[in-house]
């Protein structure tokens, strides 16, 4: 994926594939710039004279970007909340023309102070898949370069215990993810926060509801095809945020999307119909904010995404 000619260092970046909650509204980064004003209003009061904000798995950029804009121009925000340091975490290169106050690095800032916002990297980070055999025994899935596959070694080990903690395999042919790569990037990457938040924003699924089958899959220019290794396709899968949340040290919390959005003012309600005949330009630029904030927040689309809040080291916003 970040190989030479690899999926992510191809110049129309991700967004030139698939459309995340970023791409949709700048009321998304709105709402993240206000996570980040909470955060900041709290470690400024225990002392904090910097705050952080890091973009992690920044994509070209466009989350940070959008963060910083409504900084500069939101009116509800406190204006000491604009005083941030910006990062983005990034294999791919610098974009050109980015803001100047942003940071690009190819991993997070250790021992900083602030809100860390992983949106969609924990699904990119690889796992190895588990399909149980005939006899039930899960099995690591095997994968040729044009896709092709086959069943190989039993899983043994620490991926068999997560399998039986997390994901266990009961029926023949039945197939999991195994999640602690993941568990163990998500807990390095929170673990750089000195004190704070970290937020992780993926299509998760929780222990009791997996699916039995799994959810890797693949996406190209904007259509889900199948997940060959070869570097011309996205390669995903949904995430156990869970498993995630208990591998890292602090309290967390999990919620849909479309109720982080609403604990954030994004709630896709219809501005009254008495501003059209009052402001009629007024409504029309809130009715369009009310369009765009129901596509974050729809059941069955956007909303249903899973945000992952860990508090570092502890603390409530």
């Amino acid at each position: 994926m970040y190989g030479h000619g690899g999926f992510y260092l191809r110049p129309e970046g991700p967004a030139g594939h698939f459309r995340t909650s970023v791409h949709a509204s700048r009321l998304y980064a709105a709402a993240v710039a206000r996570l980040l004003a909470r955060v900041a209003s709290e470690l400024r009061a225990a002392g904090a004279d910097e705050v952080a904000f890091v973009d992690m798995g920044a994509g070209r950029g466009e989350l940070v970007t959008g963060v910083l804009d409504a900084l500069d121009t939101l009116d509800d925000l406190p204006a000491e909340a604009g005083r941030v340091r910006a990062y983005a975490v990034e294999r791919a290169p610098r974009p050109p023309g980015l803001d100047p106050r942003v940071e690009w690095l190819d991993r997070p800032p250790a021992g900083v102070r602030g809100l860390l916002f992983a949106n969609e990297w924990l699904d990119n980070v690889p796992v190895d898949v588990a399909q149980a055999d005939d006899d039930g025994t899960p099995r690591y899935v095997e994968v040729r370069r044009d896709g092709a596959e086959r069943l190989g070694a039993p899983v043994t080990g620490a991926d068999a215990e997560w399998l039986d903690r997390w994901w266990p395999l009961r029926e023949p042919g039945g197939r999991a993810e195994i999640g602690r790569p993941r568990d163990e990037a998500w807990a390095a990457v929170a673990g750089t926060l000195e004190a704070g938040l970290a937020v992780a924003v993926d299509y998760a699924h929780a222990a009791g509801t997996r699916p039995p089958f799994g959810t890797l899959t693949g996406f190209r220019a904007g259509r889900e095809v199948p997940p060959v290794p070869d570097g011309t396709c996205d390669i995903t899968a949904h995430v156990a945020l869970d498993a995630c949340a208990a591998a890292a040290p602090g309290p967390a919390e999990l919620l849909t999307q479309r109720d982080a959005l609403r604990r954030l003012g994004v709630s896709g309600e219809r501005p009254p119909l008495t501003l059209a005949s009052t402001d009629p330009a007024a409504y029309v630029r809130a009715l369009a904010a009310a369009g765009e904030a129901a596509e974050l927040t729809a059941r069955g689309g956007l909303g249903d995404f899973t945000w992952l809040l860990q508090r570092r080291p502890s603390g409530g916003y």
